[in-house]
């Protein structure tokens, strides 16, 4: 064979492939679908292909089932259980008088105003009247307030304090957040037992003088619907007065209570079940006294932005000797020793007392506290 013939055909032979492989079409790259993930990260990454579906099965799985209401209140009884009316310090500011019905000591607030100054009143958290109705599944509780829609206090709650065993000891602490309309609702409320019974201390609705050791209502049985009952409490504005706000709580829940007393509250930070009592909280350096007369304690200090009614007995005739009771006399028609003019109900009494106001829708004398 001529060797330089064969390197000659060689040469030739791998030009020829250099050329055709130069002018042969590049492959275009693959191209990366809208809808699929890149395949490298997929394979330099294979959990990423995983992650987005498994933290959405997580957030199924979290997600709580709707709660499904059965029994929803509808409207109040006719008749009422109850009546307590409260002072109105709405005046207080402009006409520098004393405060009606503060007495620290007995566990009676009336401080809707900020600590210290006492200048800013809040009218939001000032009751003037409470009401009791009930029928056979419900239990209702109306709070009416000076002004419901004041001037925007932060945190405003308002609650309903039951003492079933009418030893001044509160057993149940029913709180709601301030609902936003008349339609009936769970958002915001709560339920709270006094299941070890230390609220109130050695002295029921007294201070203790010294800062008694509680863990307050340390039970929650009712939060928003869930519990063992998702109706087992509800609130709204009512329909009829945009100042005033009502509950509704199920009996059956609380036991069903044949006799029980009652009284309601309204505030912002304190309204809290592990401050009950509040009296035994603080203490009456800490809290000051919203009563100027009491000059070694006022203003209004740590105790501020709170109010409470007394309480009233319902299912019973109390002795007067409960703790916290509301003191109301029986109108005595025609006493020859009453005002002169009488009253405008058609009922006439004596002249209350220092400890107390005359109540002319109620026909009696409202308890204000010392003086």
């Amino acid at each position: 064979m001529d060797h330089s013939k064969f390197r000659v055909y060689s040469l030739f032979l791998v030009m020829f492939v250099f050329l055709a492989a130069c002018n042969s079409p590049i492959p275009a790259a693959p191209e990366t679908s809208s809808e699929g993930a890149n395949p490298i990260a997929a394979v330099e990454n294979p959990a990423a292909a995983t992650e987005a579906p498994a933290e959405a099965l997580e957030a199924t799985e979290a997600a709580p089932p709707a709660i499904q209401h059965t029994d929803i209140p509808v409207g109040l009884p006719e008749k009422q259980s109850g009546q307590a009316t409260d002072f109105n310090s709405s005046k207080i500011i402009e006409t520098k008088t004393n405060i009606g019905g503060d007495r620290f000591s007995f566990e009676k607030f009336e401080r809707p105003f900020n600590a210290n100054t006492m200048d800013v009143y809040y009218s939001e958290i000032d009751i003037v009247n409470t009401l009791v109705y009930q029928d056979d599944i419900w239990i209702y509780g109306i709070i009416t307030l000076n002004q419901l829609q004041g001037n925007g206090v932060e945190n405003v709650k308002y609650a309903i304090e039951l003492d079933v065993n009418l030893d001044g000891k509160g057993d149940w602490l029913i709180i709601a957040s301030k609902p936003a309309s008349t339609e009936w609702t769970v958002d915001g409320v709560q339920i709270y037992k006094d299941a070890n019974q230390d609220v109130g201390g050695e002295q029921p609705m007294l201070s203790d003088n010294i800062q008694f050791t509680s863990d307050g209502f340390e039970t929650n049985i009712f939060d928003q619907g869930q519990g063992d009952d998702a109706d087992s409490a509800w609130v709204r504005i009512s329909p009829n007065d945009p100042n005033t706000i009502e509950f509704a709580l199920k009996q059956t829940v609380l036991e069903s209570p044949k006799k029980y007393l009652i009284n309601m509250w309204a505030g912002t930070n304190l309204i809290d079940p592990a401050f009950f009592d509040i009296s035994d909280k603080f203490t009456h350096e800490q809290a000051g006294a919203a009563d100027s007369g009491l000059n070694i304690f006022y203003p209004i200090k740590e105790v501020a932005e709170i109010d409470n009614s007394c309480r009233m007995a319902v299912g019973f005739q109390p002795t007067g000797k409960e703790p916290g009771l509301c003191t109301t006399f029986s109108p005595i028609i025609n006493d020859p020793l009453a005002p002169s003019g009488g009253s405008s109900t058609g009922c006439v009494v004596k002249s209350c007392n220092s400890s107390y106001v005359w109540n002319d829708s109620s026909c009696s004398c409202d308890y204000i506290g010392p003086k």
